[in-house]
């Protein structure tokens, strides 16, 4: 289990839940706007802090109740199923964010979690110049099968940004998740750690997203609008 970062606590990453967010290292896309690059491409290695981790997490059972684990891309870590039956042993909730690319590593897990949230980078049409990669969109598709049929809490959401997102690509979200009831668009944020670049809308900008895709997801919300 490839952790690489560790956030003692959040108030935002887990829902109604006061948690701390582990981060994996590595992930199977190349999205120009990504904003852990040096995770994504250059994981450091021999740096495993799971020991670390759970016992942080046994000396604070009664003061934590949930565990957010996400990445890069934390399916690709091997042993996750054993790691989050360890997490759940302590009687934590988890939850999983995931790019939804391997759909068969997702259910072998989801019934171990709690709530999973699931980027989907753009409108299908637009998948490749969103993620940089060729991966099917089936595999995608596939995903949000399993999370929309899992009976999990679940949310999908989008960071927009310049250059890459228009008003098609939430056309095609809506349609692809018509009748969600936790969407998200979330404004695109420079951590000075991108893969290739990026650039925020403006708030009258994603309104106009957030009108087009509430046709198809009326409960659909903005989060971290600018």
């Amino acid at each position: 289990m490839n952790v690489q970062g560790f956030q003692k606590l959040t108030l935002l990453d887990f829902p109604q839940r006061t948690a701390c967010t582990i981060f994996t290292g590595g992930c199977n896309l190349r999205c120009p706007f990504c904003h852990n690059a040096s995770l994504v491409q250059k994981p450091m290695e021999n740096d495993n802090q799971v020991e670390y981790v759970l016992d942080y997490l046994k000396k604070r059972v009664g003061i934590l109740d949930g565990v957010c684990i996400t990445g890069g891309e934390p399916l690709l870590q091997p042993d996750l199923k054993d790691f989050i039956k360890k997490i759940k042993a302590l009687g934590y909730m988890v939850k999983l964010d995931t790019n939804g690319a391997l759909p068969e590593r997702l259910k072998e897990v989801i019934d171990l979690v709690d709530y999973v949230a699931m980027d989907i980078k753009a409108g299908f049409s637009n998948y490749k110049k969103a993620t940089g990669s060729d991966i099917d969109i089936s595999a995608y598709s596939e995903s949000i099968y399993i999370i929309r049929n899992s009976g999990k809490d679940h949310e999908f959401r989008t960071t927009c940004v310049k250059g890459i997102h228009t008003l098609k690509d939430f056309t095609e979200i809506g349609e692809l998740l018509k009748g969600e009831k936790k969407y998200f668009i979330q404004g695109f944020v420079d951590s000075g750690n991108l893969i290739k670049g990026g650039e925020a809308f403006k708030k009258e900008e994603m309104l106009e997203f957030l009108n087009e895709i509430k046709k198809y997801i009326p409960e659909a919300e903005l989060r971290g609008e600018r």
